[in-house]
């Protein structure tokens, strides 16, 4: 029996590194040249000469579930021209299904439409998600795949034999884009927990909508990650009859050997299968299903300054490539102060190196959420300079009841005494769901309704607030 299992292993891990396919065609694409003459770019326009803004770019918190759920359908029924959705995780569940039947629709009444997805969770239901690959008007690409079957998520595990520094850079870029007039970035990722949706557990997160200039600088970053060499189309992948045997086989093991002959046609956009349809109450997914588009007209939009920071593809090499070396820190730009503590300009390597060039910036306060806080050593330098020069610095991240990854949790766990001992405050959330109903529950454009109070919550959210006027 023994040797058997050493077989089965040996078999999955040669199975693991039969590499990635070459000679792959990828079509080189851009963002939308010119969103002006769309219905949402004029909306953008009326709503800053409405407001008398003094800054080109406008911004709506989205914090609550709900705001977050319907700016996304307002995005999908307002697109004319295009629609670029890339993602760490899309799931297969009822949330996902209503706005990947509405990107549907879009395409099929002419949006031209780009998914881009991390392959790291595309396993198992959740590879349904890239059946929109073969609907016609969308192209769809998995970034940096890892090799290995499918349907068996011990076969990928095996795959990072051998292969492991480059499998474990992963893009955790979320942005939902349309016609480049406006935009939503931020923390969620598509699925039941993070539309306050899932009866066990729910995510408390952040989103923000972006419309103006801003807009056209995240297209940006998108355009560079869709063009990368490591973006692949999934039909370079997987075939559109793999995906479906793989579905016919999750439902004929979920029925017993029940009739499996309910499998949808080829054309048709992935189903949310049963097991996700368990995690929602028949009250939640009645209130998917008629929850309205937002009033985008209607939104609270702030007008302001603001600067993209974003890790750049080339962070994650080429096949066959070496990491680059960071930067060096006198090769950073310095920052740019204005009268209004406004954003530095746009940095050149990674997310980090612009946080740490704000939090050199902060006077009196400095507030940090962050789920999997595991500072580093220039991190960790940051905070102890900022308590010098007698900046209050405080943090809340998740508790370990309350995080979804345990071994974050336990690499941020080491760092507590030596980070308390420079005076910085730490705060963990807990994880009932009764101590946020603020997030969760109550009317207004932040919050959602149906969530159980048996839920667990869990911090999904990153955020910086520089002196209470910089976020």
């Amino acid at each position: 029996m023994f040797s058997l299992l050493i077989a089965m292993g040996i078999g999955m891990a040669l199975t693991g590194c039969a590499g990635l396919p070459g000679n792959v065609d990828r079509p080189v694409s851009r963002a939308l040249a010119d969103p002006s003459g769309t219905a949402l770019a004029s909306m953008v326009q009326e709503q800053k000469a409405t407001a008398k803004a003094r800054h080109p770019s406008g911004f709506v918190l989205l914090s609550g579930a709900q705001a977050a759920y319907s700016s996304r359908l307002a995005l999908v029924e307002s697109a004319q021209k295009t629609l670029d959705l890339q993602y760490y995780a899309i799931h297969a569940d009822v949330s996902t299904q209503r706005l990947l039947q509405s990107v549907v629709a879009a395409a099929e009444r002419g949006v031209r439409v780009r998914v881009l997805l991390d392959d790291l969770h595309s396993t198992g239901r959740d590879a349904q998600v890239m059946r929109l690959a073969f609907v016609p008007n969308v192209e769809m690409r998995m970034f940096n795949p890892l090799t290995g079957a499918r349907n068996s998520q011990l076969g990928r595990i095996f795959s990072l034999v051998g292969d492991f520094s480059r499998v474990q850079q992963r893009m955790h870029n979320k942005l939902f884009i349309a016609d480049n007039a406006l935009g939503i970035a931020g923390g969620r990722n598509l699925g039941n927990a993070y539309f306050g949706n899932d009866d066990a557990g729910n995510f408390v997160d952040l989103d923000v909508l972006a419309a103006g200039p801003v807009v056209q600088e995240l297209s940006q970053t998108f355009d560079a990650y869709w063009n990368n060499p490591r973006a692949y189309p999934v039909q370079s992948l997987i075939s559109r009859h793999q995906l479906l045997e793989m579905q016919a086989s999750m439902r004929k093991a979920a029925q017993g050997d029940g009739d499996s002959s309910d499998t949808p046609a080829e054309g048709s956009t992935p189903t949310a299968p049963t097991e996700a349809e368990r995690k929602t109450t028949p009250e939640q997914q009645a209130r998917i299903w008629n929850q309205e588009p937002m009033d985008l007209k209607a939104a609270p939009w702030t007008w302001a300054p603001a600067a993209v920071l974003v890790d750049h593809p080339a962070k994650i090499p080429a096949e066959g490539g070496e990491q680059p070396r960071p930067a060096p820190r006198a090769a950073l730009p310095t920052p740019k102060n204005t009268p209004e503590l406004g954003p530095t300009d746009p940095q050149q390597d990674t997310v980090v190196d612009g946080l740490l060039q704000l939090m050199g910036q902060a006077k009196k306060d400095l507030l940090i959420v962050s789920p999997y806080f595991v500072p580093g050593p220039d991190m960790k330098q940051a905070f102890a300079a900022a308590r010098a020069r007698g900046v209050r610095v405080r943090v809340l991240t998740n508790s370990l009841a309350s995080n979804d990854a345990p071994i974050a949790h336990a690499g941020y766990a080491r760092h507590r005494p030596e980070l308390l001992a420079t005076g910085l405050e730490l705060y963990e959330m807990r994880s009932e769901l009764s101590g946020l109903r603020s997030v969760f529950q109550g009317t207004g454009s932040s919050g959602v309704t149906g969530s159980s109070g048996d839920s667990k919550a869990m911090l999904h959210s990153k955020l910086l607030i520089l002196d209470g006027r910089l976020l």
